[in-house]
């Protein structure tokens, strides 16, 4: 998931990325300072101060690892990381198109694979597909219609409301001049408003 979140990542200044070679002289400039900046002292034996190291000297490098760090990322931020979203812009001339299925009982004949239902409903998706341009709308029909996407250019919910369609949701017969015909009528709740 990562990887595919920085396939769509990309610089505007990636010549910043040469800032990079800084670190590794500052490293090695913190080590030299560090070799020549401890005291030393002269004694008999050393024995005593074997594994003496306190928290304090495993925690001295921290301060530098972490303006290191720092460095690193005001190096990036500096490349410019940006997100990239391709967009196709698509000109044309459409048509409005409303596509009207039938949803009858009679569609759930098994005389397509494997129902009439889902052949008609995999060739109106594949209609779908290819008329980028256009409106479409879907109208079912049984022994009522009814609208169920109104035209749109959206083709994921027009796609979505077309796999939602089964037979049972309506009335069962089969009104074809209702599908043909379907108009969208106001509600009663709009028309007491009025």
């Amino acid at each position: 998931m990562l990887y595919d979140w920085y396939q769509h990542i990309y610089f505007a200044q990636p010549a910043f990325f040469g800032l990079f070679i800084l670190l590794p002289v500052l490293i090695y400039w913190e080590w030299k300072k560090s070799d020549g900046a401890q005291a030393t002292f002269m004694v008999s034996s050393v024995g005593q101060f074997r594994g003496a190291r306190s928290s304090k000297n495993m925690l001295r490098p921290l301060p530098f690892i972490f303006r290191l760090l720092a460095l690193a990322s005001v190096i990036i931020a500096l490349a410019r990381p940006q997100t990239r979203n391709d967009e196709q812009l698509v000109t044309g001339e459409g048509i409005d198109i409303v596509l009207c299925l039938d949803i009858s009982g009679s569609m759930l004949a098994q005389d397509f694979t494997p129902n009439r239902m889902e052949a008609a409903k995999n060739v109106a998706g594949q209609f779908i597909d290819q008329r980028p341009t256009d409106r479409i709308g879907l109208v079912i029909f049984s022994g009522e219609s009814f609208t169920m996407c109104p035209l749109t250019t959206d083709r994921v919910v027009l796609k979505t409301q077309l796999s939602n369609v089964q037979s049972g949701l309506l009335e069962d017969g089969t009104a074809i001049g209702s599908g043909t015909g379907n108009r969208r009528r106001p509600s009663p709740e709009l028309s007491l408003q009025k």
